[in-house]
């Protein structure tokens, strides 16, 4: 894929965000499917995927995850990747079950989640459940919040416990309810990123658009959603998910920079090439 080419995310759910801040909040598998067909017409060719129980909160149920996956599938060719995120509700078995019984085309996850306890056993656990996500064709990305994280990742990458060659990094640029993330916190990752792997940027408040732009010129890849913001650099509430992913391309388009599209994505990647359903 050619290095002006960039990759968009769409995060547009979260785990924790509700309709009380945003009422375009997409949680039923409908608003997802809906979301997700209008941020890849804006140019986003992966769809960050989390569900909701029927009370609204975050679950990596497998079965809502696969209602949600096929719908999605069945009409958009946007890649998908679900969260295995624990949003302090679940357990390092039930990250590894939503990979063992989704088999999906991507998933992200966090190896500092994965690595409790943080022992022997769990360590030998954590190598053989990420060589059998390789062997199962599916493409992690590696959500990390912070220095010490990158630098765990490196170390399982250099011992060749992390199998991929340029594994995918997503590199979490501020808080939810803390300091708001700034351009200045992605050029601060930049010296212990190892320099062949593929990254990308999301980041909480309103410099979300600022920061991703940021990466986009230092060579990475941008993740943009309600997930992470709901408003504009000034305050103003963003109108929705498609929203977002449409002033980030202009953004990018008018620096010179190309969307990456789903099939291009899946190519550099090494995924199968799309089918509905």
């Amino acid at each position: 894929m050619n290095r002006n080419r960039v990759i968009v995310t769409v995060a547009p759910t979260g785990a924790r965000r509700t309709k009380r801040e945003h009422g375009a909040l997409p949680l039923s598998t409908e608003e997802i499917v809906a979301a997700a067909r209008a941020s890849r017409a804006a140019g986003a060719s992966i769809l960050h995927l989390h569900v909701r129980d029927d009370d609204g909160m975050h679950s990596l149920d497998v079965g809502r995850y696969r209602e949600a996956y096929e719908a999605v599938r069945a009409t958009s060719d946007i890649c998908i990747q679900p969260s295995s995120e624990r949003g302090g509700r679940f357990s390092p078995a039930d990250m590894m079950a939503v990979q063992r019984s989704l088999a999906p085309e991507m998933i992200s996850l966090n190896l500092n989640e994965l690595l409790e306890p943080d022992d022997e056993s769990q360590s030998a656990a954590v190598r053989d459940f990420l060589a059998e996500t390789a062997a199962a064709g599916t493409v992690p990305q590696y959500i990390v919040y912070d220095w010490s994280q990158l630098q765990l990742l490196q170390r399982w990458w250099d011992a060749g416990w992390v199998p991929q060659r340029r594994p995918f990094v997503l590199l979490v640029i501020g808080r939810n309810g803390a300091a708001p993330g700034s351009p200045r916190d992605v050029l601060d990752y930049l010296p212990v990123l190892p320099g062949d792997w593929r990254w990308s940027v999301c980041v909480f408040g309103p410099q979300e658009l600022a920061c991703v732009t940021q990466a986009a010129l230092a060579g990475g890849h941008c993740r943009v959603g309600f997930e992470n913001n709901i408003t504009t650099a000034d305050g103003r509430p963003l109108r929705d998910n498609a929203d977002q992913v449409g002033r980030l391309a202009r953004v990018l388009n008018e620096l010179g920079f190309a969307l990456a599209s789903a099939a291009e994505v899946r190519e550099v990647f090494g995924m199968k090439p799309y089918k509905a359903g």
